[in-house]
């Protein structure tokens, strides 16, 4: 019984575990169905996946070769295929090197992506009917393990790039060539200008040495003959020696001329803008012309046109010279007739106005064939010309040059013994400001006596030119070498009148005259003396009370006319300032021409003012680079200040007193410029090398002569 029921119990523990059994069996056939489920969605993601890779890679127009590590063709697309000529089946199982021009270069390549992961911009030569130049980019792929199994080179096709690049380099070529070609063009054409420019160069040298040369020993016949016609002479002695000083001026002409020629062709010319009065000025230089007219019984006719602005700027010096030439030439060439000179106005804006020239003659006119060559240098209308008439033919040349000089135009108008007429157009500035005054320049006269004068000046050398001025023009002179010794000086005695240096230590020109007008309530005329004309000078000198001024360096009969003038006409005002400086050609650093003419050849006042100058100079040179260096810019404007006058005195080239204005406006500005050291060291360079010169002009002077040995 007890055997039976254990049976029974065992049996029963089966059926429960067989039941397990059955559930567990159930499970996993459940389970396989839906792994099996799984894995078909699965294969089939794979298959849209690679459809869609394959789809991909048959869309590149690029060859695509997919290789094994060992370099076999393991997959590929249709673009490959067009390449090679190869079908796919061959392709693949094929070595990659096969479809390449160099193979060696062609493994290279698949070991490269091998070794590093990719490549980029491999080039290789394709095998195909045209043997297509590309290049190839790829990288290797791996197993899901993370071993590589294989990698994709995609190819891409560099044929119209390289054809660009061959363009490109063909162009640079090209463009190179036409660069040398240029260059060497240039180099011939530099090669010739040089040359030319030598010659001209070797001609302006010529003409400017040979004036100087002739002008050097004129200036003293003419000097020495004024010198003698001032002694007693008899009536054939007087009649000689005018005729020495006629024909020195005469000569002095033509080398004038021939300087200007010079200086127009060298580009040295400048041109002045100054307000003046056209109508006045034309008057005054006709006025020149009347003996000579009335000499040849002939008639001059004005016609100005009244319409034209009363005052214009410009440069009336140049315009004179213009005009004196046409009219100098048309008087040489009219035996008989007239003479007409016409302004008129062609054009007129806000701004400017242009205005015709014309000066027409009765005289022997000029052949249609020599009309073009009148205007060339040394040239006449005949070679008979020069020996009938006289002159150097530069005349013609000069005025074409100085209204060419000035944008503008000439022309002439002539028949053979009718007439010539000569006619320039030339533009000039309105404006508002009042014009230059040029004093009546009266002849000296040592009859006036009774004028004492009270010269305010603080440099020794200008203090001895202008007592030297005054002692010959017969009138008392006191020196005070600065403003307030001046007004001292006032207070102790009664002048005529003060010329007042503007920049003095102490007290300054315009101080003493502002004290003397408003604490000394006097009415003495005040001329200033100055080396700067400036617009703010001039008009800084009217408004402290000043009458009138003088530029220096001195001119002895402009100083005497307005020292007159000022003693009939107390209440004479400054105009207008006069501006611009002519550039002269240099031979040396000092011209003792000037010293000569103010000393009138005495050589002992001649020692005395040029050991000033070299007793003066060297502290001011030092006070020069000691001010530019500390950057004093007060005392460098001073220190050139005072330098300026003493250029002219001693022949300096007036280009250097330029120089010594630039460096003073520099000063005045708190300017520094890149280019102040240059000029500094310039104005220093001359002024040693003219030191240097005036010493042996000193010993020369100092040597014993044969009359006082």
């Amino acid at each position: 019984m007890l055997f039976q029921s254990g049976e029974k119990q065992n049996r029963a523990d089966e059926l429960v575990i067989a039941d397990i059994e059955l559930a567990f069996q159930n499970d996993e056939k459940e389970k396989r169905v839906i792994e099996n489920k799984e894995l078909e969605v699965y294969s089939n993601s794979l298959k849209l996946a690679s459809q869609y890779s394959l789809s991909i890679i048959e869309a590149s127009r690029d060859p695509l070769f997919a290789i094994s590590p060992e370099g076999k063709v393991t997959d590929t697309n249709e673009a490959t295929v067009q390449a090679t000529g190869v079908s796919k089946d061959k392709l693949i199982g094929s070595n990659f090197i096969d479809y390449f021009t160099d193979t060696c270069k062609a493994k290279e390549s698949y070991e490269e992506v091998f070794s590093k992961g990719f490549i980029a911009d491999f080039p290789l030569i394709i095998k195909d009917h045209k043997l297509t130049e590309v290049l190839f980019n790829g990288s290797i792929y791996k197993s899901e393990e993370g071993n590589v199994i294989g990698a994709v080179l995609v190819a891409r096709d560099i044929t119209e790039q390289k054809i660009l690049e061959t363009q490109l380099t063909e162009a640079k070529i090209f463009a190179e060539l036409a660069t040398s070609i240029a260059e060497e063009a240039k180099l011939t054409a530099e090669s010739a200008t040089q040359k030319a420019e030598e010659a001209v160069k070797s001609k302006q040298q010529f003409l400017s040495n040979m004036s100087h040369e002739i002008r050097t020993p004129m200036n003293a016949i003419i000097g020495f003959t004024k010198v003698v016609l001032k002694t007693e002479l008899t009536a054939k002695q007087r009649e000689y020696l005018t005729a020495i000083k006629m024909s020195g001026d005469a000569l002095i002409v033509l080398i004038n001329d021939i300087l200007d020629l010079a200086k127009v062709d060298a580009g040295k010319m400048t041109f002045e803008k100054t307000p003046f009065k056209l109508n006045l000025s034309i008057k005054a230089m006709l006025h020149l012309f009347e003996t000579k007219i009335q000499e040849k019984n002939l008639k001059l006719i004005t016609n100005y046109d009244e319409n034209i602005p009363e005052v214009l700027v410009g440069d009336p010096v140049r315009l004179h010279q213009i005009i004196l030439n046409l009219l100098s030439n048309a008087i040489k060439f009219t035996n008989q007739g007239k003479i007409t000179v016409s302004v008129k106005l062609v054009d007129e804006n806000e701004e400017k106005v242009t205005i015709k020239f014309s000066v027409t003659d009765t005289g022997i006119g000029i052949k249609d064939t020599k009309i073009e060559k009148v205007f060339e240098n040394f040239q006449q209308a005949t070679s008979g010309t020069s020996r009938i008439f006289g002159g150097t033919g530069l005349g013609l040349a000069i005025v074409k040059q100085l209204v060419e000089g000035q944008k503008g135009k000439i022309e002439v108008e002539s028949k053979l013994d009718v007439g010539s007429t000569f006619s320039f157009v030339l533009d000039f500035k309105k404006t508002n400001a009042e014009a230059v005054l040029e004093p009546e320049m009266l002849e000296l006269n040592t009859d006036v006596k009774d004028i004492k004068i009270l010269v305010v000046e603080d440099m020794e050398l200008n203090q001895l030119l202008m007592k030297t001025l005054l002692d010959d023009f017969g009138f008392e002179c006191e020196i005070a070498s600065n403003g307030k010794i001046a007004i001292e000086k006032l207070k102790e005695k009664a002048f005529d009148i003060i010329l007042m240096d503007l920049q003095m230590p102490e007290m300054n020109g315009f101080e003493a005259t502002e004290y003397i007008r408003k604490e000394m309530k006097s009415t003495i005329p005040i001329i200033a003396l100055t080396a700067d004309v400036t617009t703010v000078d001039v008009a800084r000198c009217k408004e402290v009370g000043m009458n009138d001024y003088v530029s220096k360096p001195v001119d002895e009969r402009l100083l005497y006319s307005k020292l007159i003038g000022i003693m009939k006409k107390p209440v004479l005002i400054i105009e207008k300032k006069i501006n611009g400086n002519i550039k002269t050609e240099e031979i040396r650093y000092v011209d003792m021409s000037y010293l000569v003419k103010l000393t009138k050849s005495n050589s002992k006042l001649m020692s005395e003012i040029i050991s000033l100058y070299l007793k003066q100079t060297p502290p001011l040179v030092t006070s020069l680079k000691k001010s530019f260096t500390d950057k004093n810019w007060e005392l460098l404007a001073s220190t050139v200040h005072k330098m300026i006058p003493s250029f002219a005195i001693m022949g300096i080239n007036p280009e250097i007193t330029e120089v010594a204005m630039k460096i003073q406006e520099y000063a005045h500005s708190l300017e520094l410029t890149k280019d102040l050291d240059k000029l500094i060291l310039q104005l220093e360079n001359v002024c040693t090398k003219a030191c240097a010169e005036l010493e042996l002009e000193l010993i020369n002077l100092n040597k014993p002569t044969d009359e006082n040995r």
